[in-house]
């Protein structure tokens, strides 16, 4: 099936006892047992599975195209969830602009149990470089967050190979409908599906899903089980909903953003844009190969430094100062403030969610807000 089929029917089925088109919300936290002290409905408890969990996971992992999902409460705990299945001193490399979150995770919550280097993945000589005996997993983001920068997941993979190393990526700024890593050989992908799986800010949750059930896949199901970070019923239900119209609402966000990237990058008073589908991204060729659409997040850095970014965010109408992305509405964050002393952000960076609005109205606040 296409993938705007997968994620119409691949989360929903015909209530059976109602015949209800729409999978009903199963709000029990326990499940009868049968008279032999099994579970005939597949279910034992909540925090182990729900229907409505069975069904977010299964779209996801098709979606990816991937042997299984795991679903929880947050981007954030699927990736803490990778971390915690890895067996104490194991060696992780990381971007060296991993997402603030997780790598505030692995250095403040993960010290002294895991190593971990955060380096230029996209060196070659420089990642295999850091490769150790114990190196576990290379971690991927791309593309990243908030500089954009897009790694070559094959080039990754073929490294991690030779070293019987696994690879997670984490996609939430493109999305399955903008890049497959598990087509390209990555063990895992992780997703904030708060962003773009959820899409209307409304919910919080996170997904892993996996290349292969593999004995290391078990290890994650027990941290998911076991540690109980997972989505209730009712966000599971609204999760799956949302990915019905998935397909439809990146490619509006990808048009949106590719226009205002391009009117941004022709401003007098932009020093530099920084979208993977400009000719003027330094990995562009890499994001035109491996990627279907180039995103709907942007950066850009104004040429008066950080005063002039701040009176810009000020001065925006339609674009609303909040963090986080995906929504349908446009939303715009001077990130060197949100992400800390450590941050690798310029402080003249502007970064962009591109909504659903019309794009003559976002580029007409974006000029009268540069003026």
């Amino acid at each position: 099936m296409k993938i705007e089929t997968i994620a119409i029917h691949a989360g929903n089925h015909t209530d059976e006892s109602s015949k209800a088109v729409v999978q009903p919300i199963v709000m029990a936290t326990t499940f009868e047992r049968g008279e032999d002290g099994g579970y005939p409905g597949g279910h034992i408890y909540s925090r182990s599975s729900n229907p409505n969990r069975v069904s977010l996971e299964k779209v996801l992992a098709r979606l990816e195209g991937g042997e299984d999902a795991a679903a929880f409460s947050s981007g954030n705990a699927a990736g803490m969830s990778v971390f915690q299945s890895l067996q104490p001193g194991s060696h992780i490399i990381a971007p060296d602009d991993m997402y603030h979150g997780l790598r505030n995770q692995l250095k403040q919550l993960f010290a002294g149990i895991l190593e971990f280097d955060f380096v230029d993945v996209n060196d070659s000589e420089v990642l295999k470089a850091h490769i150790k005996p114990n190196t576990k997993v290379i971690w991927l983001e791309t593309p990243s967050n908030p500089l954009l920068k897009v790694t070559d997941i094959k080039a990754v993979v073929a490294i991690a190979a030779a070293y019987a190393i696994k690879v997670v990526c984490d996609n939430t700024f493109a999305t399955p409908l903008c890049q497959q890593p598990l087509a390209l050989g990555a063990d895992m992908v992780m997703h904030s599906s708060t962003k773009y799986f959820g899409g209307h800010s409304d919910l919080m949750g996170g997904a892993l899903v996996t290349a292969k059930k593999d004995e290391w896949w078990e290890k994650i199901r027990s941290v998911q089980t076991m540690g109980g970070a997972v989505p209730s019923p009712m966000d599971c239900y609204y999760l799956t909903r949302s990915i019905k119209t998935l397909p439809y609402r990146v490619r509006g966000h990808v048009k949106n953003a590719q226009l205002l990237a391009e009117y941004l990058d022709n401003h007098d008073k932009v020093e530099k844009v920084l979208y993977p589908g400009l000719q003027s991204h330094p990995q562009y060729a890499v994001a035109k190969a491996q990627m279907t659409g180039f995103g709907a997040v942007l950066s850009f850095l104004l040429k008066d430094g950080e005063a002039e970014a701040k009176r810009v965010i000020n001065a925006l109408k339609l674009f609303t100062r909040a963090t986080s992305l995906g929504g349908v509405e446009s939303l715009i964050e001077h990130r060197a403030s949100v992400e800390g002393p450590d941050t690798k952000t310029p402080f003249n960076l502007l970064r962009v969610s591109v909504g659903l609005e019309h794009i003559d109205d976002l580029i007409a606040d974006m000029e009268q807000a540069l003026g």
